[in-house]
């Protein structure tokens, strides 16, 4: 997981999965060398409807994997999701949790975070790390797994800003048609040249 330097000032903090942009550069590669494949050597309705696929598929790896993403600054915090662009003063934002996945609560609504998930296992390190240190040196700082730090830091920026005249407003929600678009095309290419046979 990543998040950039927390040291710069007025600069926005991001944080995004690693993981999750990791697999989706194996997912796209491997997507378009069997779909290039199929498209140059692939014979009669073979390469529309690798085309269709693509065009579908492409659009939702893209979305999944390598779109969602945090942005913290003094005035906002926006979260880019799959398919929609969330962006919340911070006088709006009511609370940010992570329990089994990160939700926002802004404008009497919640929205799921993608680009923080929850990994229970990294929980469960942080634990005896903390237990481990906490046995040699007692009252330290204890460890935290990534998405719960990252939730944290947020926490902190929403409190430091949310008086600020700079934080206030109200939650904006943009959709990706840049996203849909393509891969609503794609579905309805695809399902055409299947149906017809």
């Amino acid at each position: 997981m990543t998040s950039s330097d927390k040291s710069a000032p007025y600069a926005d903090r991001s944080y995004r999965s690693a993981a999750g942009i990791a697999g989706g550069v194996v997912m796209l590669a491997l997507g378009l060398w069997l779909g290039g494949d199929a498209v140059f050597g692939g014979h009669g309705r073979t390469p529309w409807i690798a085309l269709a696929g693509l065009l579908l598929a492409v659009p939702l790896v893209v979305a999944f994997t390598l779109r969602p993403v945090v942005f913290a600054g003094d005035e906002r915090l926006r979260v880019r999701n799959p398919f929609r662009t969330i962006t919340v003063p911070w006088s709006a934002v009511e609370e940010i949790r992570s329990g089994y996945s990160t939700e926002l609560f802004a404008g009497g609504r919640k929205y799921q975070v993608w680009a923080i998930p929850v990994s229970f296992r990294a929980r469960k390190r942080a634990a005896r790390v903390s237990a481990r240190a906490d046995a040699a040196v007692p009252g330290g700082d204890p460890a935290r797994a990534w998405s719960d730090q990252a939730v944290n830091d947020i926490r902190e920026l929403r409190d430091r800003n949310a008086g600020g005249e700079a934080g206030q407003g109200e939650v904006s929600v943009r959709w990706a048609y840049e996203v849909i678009g393509p891969a609503v095309v794609g579905a309805v290419v695809l399902g055409i040249l299947l149906a017809v046979g």
